[in-house]
């Protein structure tokens, strides 16, 4: 019944007759899923459902609390975040209801654990869209397991990988480092430019001088002349 996919360690996922030609609307329950205990990588998230077709709409939804940096992360991974200052449940619910009417999507992805989502999930499947959850132990809902069309489980132990992390690390420092040398070469350059334009204010003010005292030594010459 389960087919553990060979490319992605601890994900196991319903067959389906069919993979590759959905078009996806993710639905990403950002409190109840992106937690620490869970330390899910979107990214992987992505390649899993690239068995299954091409995702369309990527949303994840975040309370008020979430920090900058989460909401940086999720952005930089090519979905939108959704700050929802009320019930994180509720929009997304309704936004995943509002995706029934959608003709550009077939499928959606809910990924949560929380059976808050059965009465959205239904109305979807009674318009015909195909019902892909994703969800984690413990807490995760029996109830939207058994009306998903598919289903993708992550087990406790699955994690980020510490070498992608460490090498967007430092592939953000080279970055910061980079600009960082740009903006102090263009400081650099503007002060050489500011400085020889000073040099030549200067030396056309002594020069200007230096003719006006000239001129001003002929005449005096001329006069002295005179005054003989």
């Amino acid at each position: 019944m389960w087919e553990k996919l060979s490319n992605l360690k601890k994900f196991y996922v319903k067959k389906s007759s069919r993979k590759g030609t959905n078009k996806m609307a993710l639905l990403v329950d950002g409190p109840n899923m992106l937690r620490k205990e869970f330390n899910i990588d979107l990214d992987k998230i992505r390649e899993v459902l690239d068995e299954f077709g091409s995702i369309v709409i990527g949303r994840v939804y975040l309370n008020q609390y979430a920090s900058d940096k989460l909401i940086e992360a999720i952005a930089n991974q090519g979905f939108e975040p959704r700050i929802s200052a009320g019930d994180v449940d509720v929009e997304m619910a309704v936004e995943g209801t509002e995706l029934v009417f959608n003709n550009n999507i077939d499928t959606i992805v809910y990924m949560t654990r929380d059976a808050d989502f059965l009465p959205a999930i239904r109305k979807a499947k009674e318009h015909g869209k195909k019902i892909i959850v994703i969800g984690a132990e413990p807490g995760f809902s029996t109830a939207i397991q058994n009306i998903a069309d598919h289903v993708i489980k992550i087990e406790e132990d699955f994690e980020l990988d510490r070498e992608k992390l460490e090498q967007k690390k430092k592939d953000k420092k080279n970055h910061d480092d980079k600009k960082e040398r740009e903006k102090e070469k263009e400081y650099n350059k503007r002060n050489d430019e500011k400085e020889e334009y000073d040099n030549k204010e200067e030396r056309d003010f002594y020069n200007e001088e230096e003719g006006y005292n000239k001129d001003k030594s002929s005449i005096m010459n001329k006069i002295n002349w005179f005054k003989k």
